[in-house]
This record gives C-alpha cells, structure tokens and sequence, in this order.
C-alpha cells in the first residue's frame, strides 16, 4: 500500500489578503499625546490630508475606540480605504492590546482595538501593530540590523534583521539609570523635567548603551522629541520624519511584511500561512 502523503492531504492555506497598487489603506498612528490618520496608498504616499487630535487621558479603550471612530470617519467617508493599519504604543499581539503604559488606564489587557475600531467604520480588513514597529517599516533599508527608537511620550523600540521583524522587547520599561526605565529616563515628562539640554546627554548617553546592547548596523531615531536633538549623531544614526508613523502602515500589507510580522494573528495560526 502507498504510503500516503501526509503533506499533500494536508488543508490549503487561506488566501491572504495584501496590498495592491489600487488599495487605499486608512493608517493610524496611536500616540501618548496625540491620535493621528490619514489615507495612504500601497506605497506609502498620501492620499489625503493627515488628521490630528490630543489622545484622551486618562483613556479606557471604549474612549479611545470613539475618538478614533469620530477622526477617521471623514477620511472614510471621502475617501472609501480598502484596508486598515494601526501603530499601537504598547505590546501588542493578535489584533489585541497587551499592554497600554502611556495611555493611561489598567483595563487595557486583551482589548481587541483593531477589531472593535474596525466593526465601527465598515469591517474594514485591519492590522495592529506596535507603533514603532510600524514607524520602523517605513523608516529601515532592509540591510542588517536596523533598530529604531522613537522619543515621544516614552521611548518605543523596534528591531529588524534585513527587513524582516524580530519580536518585539519593551525596553522602555527596563531598567537604564539606577532605577529609572527607558521612559522614565527620556520619555517627555523627564525632558521637561530634566530640561531639554540635561535630556540629551540622557539620550546620548542612551544611544551608547543601544549600540553596546544591539550592536546595529542602522539606528533609526523618530517620535515628536526627535527634532529636539542638538548633539551630533553618530554616523550610522538618522532621524525619521514623524510622518513615518503612518507611512509604514503600508507596509503591513506587502506579502513579504505580512509573512514576517509575527504578532500577526494569521502568523500565529499553524496552518502553514507563512511557509
């Protein structure tokens, strides 16, 4: 008798869905002090104009599902996207929120906000990723490790290994300076605190301990207090346009970012989506 085979038997992936040269994608950036969304094509570029308002604090998730719903709502309206991307600042994975740290409430862990923002504009197909991660996408060359450090209301990490998205580490609450945490140390409570010239050397300083930690070929820096920067970087560092945190929400539906995001929730399914 044939042995049978276990792999031709085996059930055929889903068909994914990715970005065509014709999708409209409603990317949002989700920030500790601001909410921002604009509609962008399968490259990145904008196709319309990019939408602000401050981030509710404190903020449960059923505040910040409104506030989202009422800013992308005219986006949606005038410009009917296809898809959606979100950058979250906090751990994520599945479509869920694990983690919430600068937004301001404990009711956060396993909220579904990708699904629950996406039930309330038209089913749109949505993604969720960490902030930085979806700033990185637009941000990194694909070449080596390239690590991203976003300064905003804390400090956002991502790692990539030429192109591809390592797991996420949420450095900003480990310990750097005795018994302060990457936020505490140069997110913008301790830059005003502090003042903005004692909080570059903080950074500074920071940039030293990343270099040794990650040995990165490519630091990327970004998040609002980037351009508050005064010392001179080092030669393989570069400052991101903030703009990037919407920009890269394009990249979560290329086949090979899709494949390669592993929080995902079709990456965590073991039903060879991703071979």
């Amino acid at each position: 008798m044939a042995k049978t085979n276990a792999k031709a038997k085996a059930k055929a992936p889903a068909p994914r869905k990715t970005a065509s040269d014709g999708e409209r994608i409603l990317a949002i950036d989700v920030g500790g002090t601001g909410l921002k969304a604009a509609v962008i094509d399968a490259g990145g570029d904008m196709k319309s104009e990019r939408v602000r308002v401050a981030t509710p604090h404190p903020c449960t998730p059923e505040q910040l599902v409104d506030a989202l719903a009422t800013l992308v709502q005219p986006l949606v309206d005038a410009h009917h996207p296809t898809l959606m991307s979100i950058g979250f600042p906090g751990v994520v994975r599945d479509n869920c929120v694990l983690t919430a740290p600068n937004i301001g409430d404990t009711g956060w862990r396993g909220f579904p906000l990708a699904g629950q923002l996406a039930a309330r504009i038209g089913n749109l197909p949505v993604r969720m990723i960490n902030d930085a991660e979806m700033q990185g996408f637009a941000a990194i060359e694909g070449h080596g490790i390239e690590f991203v450090l976003t300064l905003g209301t804390g400090a956002g990490t991502a790692l990539f290994r030429d192109g591809e998205l390592m797991p996420h580490l949420e450095l900003a609450h480990h310990p750097v300076s005795k018994s302060r945490t990457y936020d505490e140390y140069i997110g913008n409570a301790a830059r005003e605190k502090a003042g903005t010239k004692r909080w570059n050397k903080r950074v500074e300083k920071v940039i030293g301990i990343l270099s040794s930690l990650v040995n990165y070929d490519k630091l990327w820096i970004g998040g609002g207090n980037a351009a508050r920067l005064t010392f001179e970087l080092p030669s393989n560092a570069a400052i991101v346009d903030n703009a990037a945190g919407i920009e890269g929400g394009a990249k979560l539906w290329h086949p090979k970012s899709l494949r390669e995001s592993r929080q995902l929730p079709e990456a965590n399914q073991k039903a060879g989506i991703f071979g």
